[in-house]
């Protein structure tokens, strides 16, 4: 066996994500392109009368009325509305379990750092697709979402109120859908494009260099079976959970906010962020208002997703050369990396939770106060708890592992010495085992083997 490039080679659950991401990036391409001619940009108010009784009469936006339509008059239409927001969460969801699982394994060595941003890269901007297209349906939703980014935007110092009405044009908030559409439906999968074929021909290029021509078309084939099955059980997911019903919550309205509705799940820690502030973080300077409840956390949030793309760079400063060449080490045997990724994961997780906070209080009957302290203590304690315990745990891991390769598993058996002790028969274990074991090559094993 090759050791640690023959576990590089056949790393099945990176496989199996990134089946799962390329599946949902065509089911979603292929679903947003159908949707494009069903949908009106359009935010001309008009009068409903469409099908859905409840709303009929109201006055909403041509772009809302083109959804609802959509979504009740065109057959299937309802049912490709689903499959676009579920393949969109698919991805995201995907990239976030391979880039963790890229970070645990340490497969960011010199050769795959461009790998390791261009999947960033692409979490990045389908977050970002997927945001603007929340916006296009004009509903209350969205209009409750585009409330949040305008107090955002408002909020820089300076230049707040520009970025306001470049962003909204003077009109909050159905504005905002003619600077949306064209990101949303042309540059940002534009740019999700690019970084996808970038991505699959890093990924295949080794590949393909070890294998004839047929052998390749043969994979090829062979790896279509596992994408028609995602896009069938995507296609079941959509037909049968509703996600993003915009009937229900009708037009927007810059007065009103929609009950019970939160920031999209992918987005909820930057809403977490802000609601962990404590009040008062604001002070009046050169005749301006400084509002750094709002700015705090949109900066913090934004520093911990730069660290994390920058941590193979750092790394990679601090280790050396040596981490390179070892390809992928088990999380046990990086203590130190895994510790830090699990503090990453907890600092996350307590702002992902906190965007939940008022639905919490009100399923567990507490105050809102208290569930909001809560969260401000874990957010602070919380990572470095996480980093000593899960630094600890992987040490005496690794510490078994290691007695079991230099000295053999135990059997249970006991046998007693002429000199009168007790002995205990180990039995050795085998060459691969003892390399995987220890997460080095057979050579450096060698070395740490007992004299015989």
């Amino acid at each position: 066996m090759a050791g640690a490039a023959h576990r590089l080679r056949d790393d099945r659950m990176s496989r199996a994500l990134g089946q799962v991401a390329l599946a949902s990036f065509v089911v979603c391409m292929v679903t947003g392109v159908v949707l494009m001619y069903f949908y009106d940009r359009s935010t001309r108010p008009v009068t409903y009368d469409g099908s859905y009784t409840p709303l009929q009469g109201a006055t909403m936006s041509r772009a809302l009325e083109s959804t609802i339509d959509l979504s009740f008059e065109v057959r299937g239409g309802l049912l490709l509305r689903q499959l676009h927001h579920w393949s969109a969460s698919f991805l995201i969801a995907a990239l976030m379990l391979q880039i963790l699982r890229v970070f645990f394994i340490g497969a960011f060595g010199s050769r795959r750092r461009i790998t390791w941003l261009l999947l960033w890269g692409l979490l990045l901007t389908t977050m970002g697709a997927g945001f603007t297209g929340l916006i296009l349906p004009d509903d209350m939703v969205s209009g409750s979402s585009l409330a949040v980014m305008d107090g955002v935007l408002r909020s820089v110092p300076v230049v707040g109120t520009d970025l306001s009405d470049l962003v909204f044009r003077g009109e909050f908030p159905s504005g905002s859908i003619a600077l949306f559409y064209p990101l949303h439906v042309i540059v940002l999968p534009l740019v999700m494009l690019t970084v996808v074929a970038a991505l699959v021909w890093r990924v295949r290029r080794p590949l393909t260099a070890r294998v004839s021509l047929r052998h390749s078309m043969i994979r090829s084939l062979a790896g279509a079976g596992p994408l028609v099955v995602i896009a069938g059980v995507l296609t079941l997911i959509a037909a049968t959970v509703t996600v993003n019903p915009v009937w229900t919550y009708g037009p927007a309205d810059p007065g009103n906010a929609s009950a019970g509705a939160g920031a999209t799940w992918y987005l909820a820690f930057l809403d977490g962020a802000q609601r962990l502030v404590p009040p008062g973080w604001e002070v009046v300077w050169l005749d301006r208002t400084w509002t750094f409840a709002i700015l705090v956390p949109v900066g913090v949030s934004t520093l911990f997703l730069g660290a994390a793309m920058a941590y193979p760079f750092v790394e990679r400063r601090v280790i050396g050369t040596r981490q390179d060449a070892r390809a992928f080490a088990r999380p046990r045997t990086t203590p130190t990396r895994t510790g830090l990724g699990a503090a990453g994961i907890t600092f996350y997780g307590v702002l992902w939770a906190a965007a939940g906070s008022d639905t919490m209080a009100l399923q567990l009957g507490l105050g809102v106060e208290g569930v909001i302290h809560t969260l401000q203590v874990a957010l602070v304690a919380g990572p470095p708890l996480a980093y000593e315990i899960t630094r600890r745990i992987c040490l005496g891991l690794h510490s078994i592992d290691r007695d079991i390769a230099l000295h053999g598993r135990e059997t249970g058996r006991i046998i007693r010495t002429p000199e009168g002790g007790f002995h205990e028969v180990r039995r050795p274990v085998t060459a691969a085992e003892r390399e995987r074991l220890l997460d080095a090559p057979a050579d450096d094993v060698r070395e740490e083997l007992p004299a015989p």
